[in-house]
């Protein structure tokens, strides 16, 4: 493929997931100069530990790898979070399955909960989802709020592979269907701008 290929191929993915703003952020898709900020953000232990697929050390070339192969599967939409220009996350729906990460000098200010409901509100707005799914390792409970806040509700425990920890850890998994998130739906609005 030429170069020319792979700078049209980024662009038209780029166009096909939307800009979402939130009150307080941008989400958008990942972009190849996100790279450098992602490497540097993902590589702490305490993000890869509480990810399925994040390793660590998480690398330069793990962050081209994953903008490179994100957003070209249909249903898959993935988003970087922006706060005034700073890239500080990725948030996004794979199959009919909520993931995220945060950088950890973000933790503990909302903004996840900020960035997953205007994600879940594409997945079932846009993506016309029925029901979502998602986890959080035991050992996170500031994750499982995230999930809480969003309305997803528990739906038991199961040992998932965590790609960092080179093994299986116990998983709180979660469910959040169409009907409850209507009923929810006054947690305010996204914007869509582009």
């Amino acid at each position: 493929m030429t170069l020319s290929g792979d700078v049209g191929t980024s662009t038209q993915r780029e166009r096909s997931i939307p800009v979402l703003e939130t009150k307080r952020l941008t989400l958008r898709a990942p972009r190849h100069e996100d790279v450098k900020a992602i490497a540097v953000l993902a590589n702490d232990r305490r993000i890869a530990e509480n990810t399925t697929r994040i390793p660590h050390p998480y690398r330069l070339a793990d962050a081209e790898e994953f903008v490179a192969n994100v957003n070209l599967r249909d249903g898959e939409a993935c988003f970087v979070l922006m706060l005034d220009g700073t890239l500080i996350g990725a948030c996004g729906i794979e199959g009919a399955e909520l993931g995220y990460w945060l950088g950890a000098g973000y933790w503990g200010h909302g903004f996840m909960t900020e960035a997953a409901r205007a994600v879940i509100d594409y997945a079932f707005g846009d993506l016309r989802h029925e029901t979502l799914q998602s986890g959080a390792r035991v050992t996170n409970p500031a994750s499982r709020r995230v999930l809480e806040k969003c309305a997803f509700q528990w739906t038991g425990v199961r040992l998932t592979r965590i790609r960092a920890i080179h093994s299986a850890a116990p998983v709180d998994r979660f469910r959040l269907d169409r009907g409850l998130w209507l009923s929810l739906k006054a947690w305010g609005r996204v914007r869509r701008v582009a």
